[in-house]
């Protein structure tokens, strides 16, 4: 009897283990799916633009057309992250993840087959679409599937897929367009998404609730067009002075659409954002975190691209491998560090932390003196912006989520990734305009005066941004 019973307690407890292991290796796949699907629109963002010389050459683009190649996946990519967000809450996280992967699929295989300018451009909308969907679905589902306890690993395998994702498309583009052709930069990637469709209906649990829930589409479809108009104003204002009548034109409408936003969501049944939710003093500083953070990460790197070229008379290919350090470091610091400071210190807080040593790499962007050449100017305070941006970036998205119920979380990284989002268009636009001022020259590029006003303005952004993550972290203490 006592060897049967301890039979059965050890196939037990065997079977125990093999239930622990399988759900640990459930876990782990379906956190490579999501952070994969992040990976994918953070490739997809930055692998077209080392391709747009051979495209324009190609399908006959104007130096303005090409620029659609761009601006039509960022559009919608922008626009349509509140939307998504808040879709997926209503309709299911899982149900928007695949569809959000079916539509890029469907966009990428389009832009690949293009014959015409107009079908490239089409192709690169639904692209954006497409990735507007994924992002905050796979970002919700993300929060979803890791309890608080466990967030921070998962969190900095996400920051992680975006670093590499950004820095691999640009290596990616560069081969690609220059071996097989610019059709191949479309083409990688559909393998990719085809299979997070077949994965996602195995990995990832249906979500939908029986109760039939309306869908606020007036205010989806007024919003959407007010964030498109606001970032489309603040692109146009990079080529163009912020008083250009087109710029103007587009702030003004996008102002005047948000207006009618908040009238329509004061009397929607149910609301594409409850506007209750915004008495929470710690979602309105998240969402401030969220825009005025976008603000000074995203421009660093936009100002140093153009400052390797006008300052250090870099060519276009050591500019891209100048980068690499930067790239890499954000990696590690995602992957390795950023989970031990968010468990010691929390998400606010270690916001902060990367937003003070972002800063200082701004600071050291903008007085090193260019003479003394790329290892002493510039890479130190490279090393420095990746580790803020690193540290920063995911918590800010953990900020805002922990600022809502959990039946939201969709909407949470909807707002958070579109305010990063608009954030990053309006301070690039602003910074590159406060370097041009500074510098005084007729064509409008910046000299390494002009740099330096654009690096130190952004590193006032960051530290004020932080100031406000501080005030935000001590309330929670």
């Amino acid at each position: 009897m006592s060897t049967m019973t301890t039979d059965l307690l050890g196939r037990t407890a065997v079977a125990g283990t093999s239930s622990r292991l399988t759900g640990r290796r459930r876990d782990q796949a379906t956190l490579g799916l999501l952070v994969s699907a992040q990976f994918l629109v953070m490739l997809d963002a930055s692998i077209v633009n080392v391709a747009l010389p051979s495209i324009q050459a190609e399908l006959g683009f104007g130096p303005a057309g090409v620029t659609w190649v761009i601006n039509a996946y960022v559009l919608a990519f922008a626009g349509l992250l509140l939307l998504s967000g808040r879709a997926a809450d209503v309709f299911g996280r899982r149900r928007l993840f695949v569809g959000g992967a079916c539509l890029f699929t469907v966009g990428t295989l389009l832009a690949a087959l293009a014959v015409a300018q107009e079908m490239l451009i089409a192709g690169r909308a639904v692209q954006g679409v497409g990735a507007a969907a994924l992002s905050p679905a796979a970002m919700s589902l993300l929060l979803a599937a890791f309890p608080a306890a466990h967030r921070g690993r998962a969190m900095g395998a996400w920051g992680a897929a975006s670093t590499l994702g950004g820095a691999t498309g640009v290596v990616a583009g560069g081969v690609l367009a220059g071996t097989v052709g610019w059709r191949a930069v479309f083409l990688v990637t559909v393998p990719v998404s085809a299979v997070a469709v077949l994965l996602a209906r195995r990995l990832l649990v249906e979500d939908v609730s029986g109760a039939r829930r309306t869908f606020d589409w007036a205010g989806a479809a007024v919003l959407t067009a007010a964030v498109i108009a606001l970032v489309h104003g603040a692109v146009d204002a990079v080529d163009h002075v912020w008083t250009n009548p087109r710029v103007v034109g587009l702030l003004a409408c996008s102002a005047g659409l948000m207006v009618a936003f908040l009238a329509i969501e004061r009397r929607a049944q149910d609301p594409l954002i409850p506007l209750e939710l915004f008495r929470s003093r710690a979602l309105r500083t998240g969402t401030a975190l969220a825009l005025l953070g976008g603000a000074t990460r995203a421009s660093t790197f936009v100002l140093v691209a153009l400052y390797f070229q006008q300052v250090l008379a870099m060519s276009p290919e050591q500019a891209g491998f100048a980068m690499v350090p930067t790239s890499l470091t954000g990696f590690a610091v995602s992957l390795y560090v950023l989970p031990r400071v968010l468990g010691a210190m929390g998400p606010a807080r270690s916001l902060v932390l990367g937003l003070v040593i972002l800063a200082v790499g701004h600071l050291w962007l903008a007085y090193a003196p260019p003479s003394s050449g790329y290892v002493v100017a510039v890479l130190p305070g490279l090393l420095l912006v990746a580790t803020g941006v690193a540290l920063s970036f995911t918590p800010t998205t953990m900020v805002v989520a922990s600022a809502v119920p959990s039946s939201h979380t969709g909407l949470a990284s909807g707002l958070a990734a579109a305010s990063m989002q608009i954030g990053a268009a309006v301070g690039t636009a602003a910074f590159v305009v406060v370097g041009a001022s500074a510098s005084r020259q007729a064509d409008g590029a910046l000299n390494a005066s002009g740099f330096s006003a654009a690096f130190t303005a952004a590193a006032i952004v960051a530290l004020a941004t932080a100031v406000l993550g501080w005030g935000l972290a001590r309330s929670r203490a």
